[in-house]
């Protein structure tokens, strides 16, 4: 990672728990070039971390994370390098996603103020999403001309279904965190200023728990929507055989018969 007085990403280990904070507060934490690198090389570290055992993404200062830098953007030339430029941008950005779809550790937005376009995507990959009482999101992509990035449209239909989707993402609606909420795109809510700590305290909740089966149990759920039937039972057969020769599913089942709390190592 770069030097934390000029990195647009920060990434801060401890206690088991990774924070990545996204870090360009007077540009709304807007995605370019370097962030995208940065995130990726931050996602990249926690998932070859076997300590870390949750991983908790915010904004530094008011807003989560406001989509693209339109205005590097607009700095290119429009005709030649600007597709280049957000070719990359999307290259480095997916692969984050992906590492933090695949990783054991689950995986906690914090919203606080505006998550729009690349926000919002960053936002809906994530495992969990608590938000503030006036976390604001919206797709944006089409607004500018442009379409969605960052899986949100692997993800969006999935959480609110398709005309939702094509709503949010062809007349840009902004959803409240109320909204968000019943909607099923946030978790839970939380008070003005207080996200990022109850997205804490669920991270201090899942740094006790059994990781190896948290990371299967998210990877079989993303598979499970373009499998059939019979081969993805065939999928939890395997997974659940393999993981009931962990140090963990023994700590659980004994732990149960005992009438105790466990205590999983994330082994």
């Amino acid at each position: 990672m770069p030097d934390a007085n000029d990195a647009t990403v920060l990434l801060d280990i401890r206690d088991d728990i990774a924070h990545i904070i996204l870090n360009r507060p007077g540009a709304m934490n807007t995605l370019n070039l370097e962030m995208a690198k940065e995130l990726l090389d931050a996602t990249m570290q926690c998932d070859e971390t076997t300590s870390v055992r949750a991983v908790v993404i915010a904004g530094a200062g008011k807003t989560f994370c406001a989509g693209g830098d339109v205005k590097r953007f607009g700095a290119e030339d429009a005709d030649e390098q600007l597709p280049t430029y957000v070719r990359a941008i999307t290259t480095y950005l997916h692969a984050a996603i992906s590492a933090l779809a695949r990783m054991n550790a689950p995986v906690i937005a914090a919203v606080e103020g505006s998550a729009a376009g690349g926000g919002m995507s960053l936002a809906l990959a994530c495992d969990l999403i608590i938000a503030a009482e006036s976390a604001r999101f919206t797709a944006a992509y089409t607004r500018i001309g442009l379409c969605p990035d960052g899986s949100m449209t692997y993800s969006l239909s999935r959480l609110v279904g398709l005309r939702r989707a094509l709503e949010l993402t062809l007349t840009n609606r902004t959803l409240s965190a109320a909204e968000a909420l019943d909607w099923g795109i946030v978790t839970a809510g939380a008070p003005d200023g207080e996200a990022l700590l109850r997205a804490d305290e669920l991270a201090r909740q899942f740094a006790q728990g059994p990781t190896l089966a948290y990371g299967v149990t998210k990877r079989l759920i993303h598979a499970g929507w373009s499998e059939t039937l019979e081969t993805q039972m065939m999928a939890e057969s395997q997974a659940i055989s393999a993981m009931a020769g962990t140090a963990d599913a023994h700590e659980g089942m004994a732990a149960f018969l005992a009438r105790r709390a466990p205590e999983f190592k994330g082994k």
